[in-house]
């Protein structure tokens, strides 16, 4: 079967190249849970637009990814959340991959893959957070986030 990925898929490939897979792994796994799409002639117009999106949001080697450490590690980073609960500690919720990297764009950061995110299991109370960013296989970036209960 032949397939164009729209995600990253370990040890297959990257988003927007074309592979050829069995059946069954196809069906049964990359089609229904979007990790891939059937290549067509249609679907490989996509591919460009995928390696467009791709392309902004990469990194261009160690040395960039360096520098996009240095600035992530000095960049002070607060979110502001409801919170529940008599203390107010408590979330409402819990702050996602997407709304940290979106925290990291408005304080002035570079723009930063969801994905590449890692925290430290599910952030739902207020006070300061470790985060980190895989930004290249040799290189990771750790920063602080701060999370403030809405007023």
């Amino acid at each position: 079967m032949k397939l164009i990925l729209t995600t990253d898929v370990e040890n297959l490939g990257e988003p927007g190249e074309i592979v050829e897979v069995k059946d069954g792994y196809g069906r049964n796994y990359l089609l229904p849970q979007g990790k891939a799409i059937i290549a067509t002639k249609g679907a490989e117009k996509q591919v460009l637009t995928i390696k467009r999106a791709q392309k902004a949001r990469e990194v261009r080697g160690v040395e960039h990814a360096n520098e996009i450490k240095q600035k992530l590690e000095k960049l002070v980073v607060t979110l502001t959340a409801r919170t529940t609960g008599v203390d107010a500690k408590k979330l409402f919720g819990s702050i996602t991959n997407e709304d940290i990297a979106d925290a990291v764009k408005s304080a002035g950061g570079p723009t930063l893959d969801r994905r590449t995110i890692v925290t430290d299991g599910h952030i739902k109370t207020t006070g300061k957070h470790a985060v980190s960013v895989k930004l290249h296989p040799e290189v990771s970036a750790s920063f602080q986030v701060s999370v403030v209960g809405e007023a």
